[in-house]
């Protein structure tokens, strides 16, 4: 029998609330009609779409409307804040709701819900940049540079971090693009021991390194399809032009020579001045290497996508040669580890799972959501493979293997999008929590 579910005016939604869209899913742009809402921007699409009033169930809600009755037999759940900036968004998960241990479930919501909130913050500021960067140059680069600062000083407040996948995200896949770039760029950084200082110029050029596409047409700028000759060469100028709109927004050589790189290999096969790997920064080795994971993953120009360990294997076997191969890829693999969130695996009882988040603590232990015939995505349960020591990984797999219905679960053809998280003494005591 189903959860009960109550009747919310669309002026009461608020993150964390479980929903139930009664309309046809070709109606609406999320991936699924039941889910529980994760950022501001979910619900603005929400009041887009007309209705006055949804359905929400109470007992799959991390928060509850008090003027709304509940239905039998649900009892008051803990209130989560909507988060307002990327550095005091449900940092301390007692205080959110004093008195109340939150479940290991619940918890890894909390945490999918605040690293949900940082990523649509920073691709809606991308996404303003784009608009104003030609205006308001200036402007454009404090917005930026404030984005980097909150980050990289969120990232430095802990020892150890988690990285998590989150899948239907919304918004503009080229903005998506450049935040999982800057995100993934941030955490090598890290990894390779760079400071403070050097991390904002990391992440500023991760965010701005294909800025430029603004200026291109559309179809060569996101190609869904191999590009012509003449294409090609127009779509390769958006290095120049990405280097050209940073300079006028006034950052220095670093960020410069970062942007301008992002295409360059280690073995002189990049553009667009065929670099080898004595001519790179290490800010430019970073983004190449990043960028390039990233499109193996989100793919254009109609390339076949790679699961997270299928580009790591590939990176690693394939196009080491590309890579500074002795540092930087090395650093990105045990970053990313084994298993990197988004990756497909069957575990030990012969289920197949996805990875939805890594711990730089256990690497080899990921949090996992298994698939099991007959259970809704939004009804499955994430599993610690850290505290759970009976349960572990068999192998990495492909979709191709999975039945329908497996693939429907897993969403296979959805943009990876990551957000890292700081590990804190509130996660640790959760790790417990089977």
């Amino acid at each position: 029998m189903p959860p009960p579910s109550v009747l919310v005016d669309i002026e009461r939604l608020r993150v964390g609330m479980f929903i139930q869209l009664e309309m046809g899913w070709m109606n609406h742009p999320f991936p699924t009609s039941n889910f529980r809402i994760s950022s501001a921007e979910q619900i603005q699409v929400l009041r887009d779409l007309g209705v006055s009033q949804l359905r929400y169930v109470p007992s799959k809600s991390l928060v509850v409307d008090e003027g709304a009755p509940l239905a039998s037999g649900d009892a008051p759940l803990p209130v989560v804040d909507e988060p307002s900036q990327p550095t005091s968004v449900q940092r301390d998960v007692e205080a959110e709701a004093p008195g109340v241990a939150l479940s290991f479930a619940d918890h890894h919501e909390v945490v999918q819900a605040r690293c949900r909130a940082r990523f649509n913050q920073a691709a809606s500021l991308y996404a303003e940049v784009a608009q104003t960067v030609d205006s308001a140059p200036v402007a454009a680069r404090a917005q930026v540079e404030a984005l980097a600062r909150a980050d990289v000083a969120e990232l430095l407040q802990s020892e150890n971090y988690s990285v998590h996948l989150l899948t239907g995200i919304t918004g503009q896949r080229q903005g998506n693009h450049c935040v999982n770039v800057m995100v993934l760029s941030l955490l090598l950084g890290r990894a390779l021991g760079l400071g403070a200082q050097a991390l904002e110029h990391l992440a500023v050029a991760g965010l701005l390194h294909d800025i430029g596409k603004i200026h291109l047409p559309a179809h060569i700028a996101q190609p869904g399809a191999p590009l012509s000759a003449s294409d090609r060469r127009v779509y390769e100028e958006h290095v120049i032009r990405s280097v050209a709109l940073a300079q006028r927004m006034g950052f220095g050589a670093e960020v410069l020579l970062a942007i301008g790189q992002h295409h360059e290999m280690a073995d002189g096969s990049g553009y667009p001045r065929r670099v080898e790997a004595a001519q790179m920064s290490q800010f430019g080795k970073v983004l190449a290497l990043v960028n390039r994971y990233d499109r193996l993953c989100n793919p254009l120009h109609g390339e076949s996508s790679h699961t997270p360990h299928e580009a790591l294997a590939r990176l690693f076997a394939q196009e080491r040669k590309r890579f500074d191969a002795t540092t930087v890829l090395a650093a990105f693999i045990r970053l990313m580890g084994v298993y990197p969130p988004g990756s497909l695996v069957q575990l030990n009882d012969g289920r197949y799972a996805r990875v939805v988040a890594s711990n730089s603590q256990s690497p080899l232990r990921p949090l996992v959501l298994p698939f099991v015939a007959g259970v809704a995505r939004c009804d499955a349960q994430v599993i610690d493979l850290g505290s759970n020591q009976e349960q572990g990984i068999r192998r990495s797999v492909k979709f191709d293997i999975l039945s329908d219905e497996a693939l429907e679960f897993f969403l296979p053809g959805q943009q990876l999008c990551y957000f890292f998280d700081r590990v804190q003494p509130a996660d640790a005591a959760q790790e417990g929590v089977a």
